[in-house]
């Protein structure tokens, strides 16, 4: 048994005290250096038809994110915490994600995501708790449409934008077929290419609209009605064909189109995709992002680095993520803050640079104008990875995209 007289006993408590003051103290500054941090969710359907995409985009959002800060992950002088959730292209997970991301993690900017119909149901969740959701990179219209809230700002191309970038390459008469999926994007994107060709001025005829389930694998029947509506139609004749995920250009080509005249037009796609496409030389479309297109410093250190780490140039979502984070940073370091109306009035009208050059949120709708690109595929490719050849670049001034919502 130890005794001590009072005078040690009081010293001891005086150690004691000290000492927990010290540790509440440390405690404190810990939490509130862990307060400090800002959050940002990143949701992708990384599960599903999409996760292609949806991998793309997190690893473009990461490597802007490294460019951006030098490699430190700080900005405003506070760490940047990213919280990656998969919502499988789900639109109810996609809403529970975002909720919990605002409510549960507390974050400060949410990103995303992958599938239009899972965008779309997380519009509302933004404007509930009033914080900012980037759209990257679902392209539906309505998102900075008629479901737009002024919470939502996007990144990404709309269909609209697609469809006009399509149309300003479509100029002469002729008939014109459009194949898509049977879903909100599909739809979204036939429904704006109708309109953007009547838009661009374009003398060609729309003669039949075909809607396919996003996991056909047999194009036989959906094609014989596209080659029955066009055979016999002015020329010349297309096929459009909009699709997102494993792309039906070569079950379509396989068809032999030609037999009638029928010439394909595929949007751009992944690289993996269009790597498959070599034996269709001369072929053209537009697309959103061909690493070998843009000329600018960013892109010049994307492709670089990304080379360097994959063994593969940056792909079309890769771009998407990286000009999203760009975006994020952009916003932060200019408001000084992660306070929501700060933030809103520094976006509207905010230009920022992506690895495809200049883009800026248009104060109306909160979508980036920004260019587009139309393309050839090549008849001499040198690897696996050279299929594109530039035709033009077209500017955001080129594609008059209407504002559609009811602000």
């Amino acid at each position: 048994m130890i005794t001590t007289d009072k005078k040690s006993r009081n010293f001891q408590l005086k150690q004691l005290a000290l000492s927990l003051g010290l540790g509440f103290s440390l405690i404190a500054s810990a939490g509130a250096a862990l307060a400090q941090d800002i959050k940002i969710a990143l949701i992708a359907g990384k599960t599903g038809a999409l996760e292609p995409y949806a991998k793309e985009t997190e690893t473009g959002f990461m490597m802007g994110l490294e460019y951006l800060t030098g490699g430190k992950m700080e900005v405003n002088g506070k760490k940047i915490k990213v919280i990656i959730k998969d919502d499988q292209s789900k639109p109810d997970m996609g809403r529970a994600l975002l909720a919990e991301a605002y409510g549960d993690d507390k974050v400060d900017i949410a990103v995303g995501t992958t599938s239009s119909g899972s965008a779309l149901a997380m519009l509302p969740v933004a404007e509930e708790y009033k914080k900012i959701l980037i759209v990257e990179p679902a392209v539906a219209d309505a998102i900075t449409g008629d479901k737009w809230n002024r919470y939502i700002f996007r990144t990404s191309r709309n269909s609209m934008q697609d469809a006009l970038a399509a149309a300003s390459t479509i100029k002469s008469g002729g008939s014109i077929a459009f194949l898509s999926q049977d879903n909100a994007f599909g739809r979204d994107a036939i429904k704006a290419a109708k309109e953007a060709l009547t838009t661009a001025g374009s003398k060609a005829k729309v003669v039949h609209e075909e809607f396919a389930a996003q996991n056909t694998t047999d194009f036989t029947a959906p094609a014989q009605r596209i080659f029955d509506a066009l055979k016999n139609k002015p020329e010349p004749r297309l096929l459009q064909i909009v699709w997102a995920g494993p792309s039906p250009m070569n079950k379509l080509a396989d068809l032999k189109p030609e037999r009638f005249g029928i010439n394909l037009a595929p949007g751009g796609n992944i690289l993996p995709v269009m790597k498959l496409w070599k034996s269709y030389a001369g072929t053209q479309g537009t697309i959103y992002y061909y690493y070998d297109f843009p000329k600018n410093k960013m892109n010049d250190w994307l492709v670089a680095e990304h080379t360097k780490r994959f063994k593969a140039p940056p792909d079309f979502f890769t771009a998407g993520g990286f000009a999203a984070a760009s975006a994020v940073y952009t916003a932060l370091s200019k408001a000084q803050s992660t306070n929501t109306e700060k933030l809103i009035t520094t976006m509207e009208g905010m230009e920022f640079d992506t690895p495809k050059g200049k883009m800026n949120f248009r104060k109306d709708d909160h979508q980036a104008l920004q260019s587009m690109y139309h393309f050839k595929i090549k008849k001499d490719q040198k690897n696996e990875w050279d299929i594109l050849e530039l035709v033009r670049e077209i500017p955001a001034s080129d594609i008059p995209v209407p504002v559609k919502n009811k602000r």
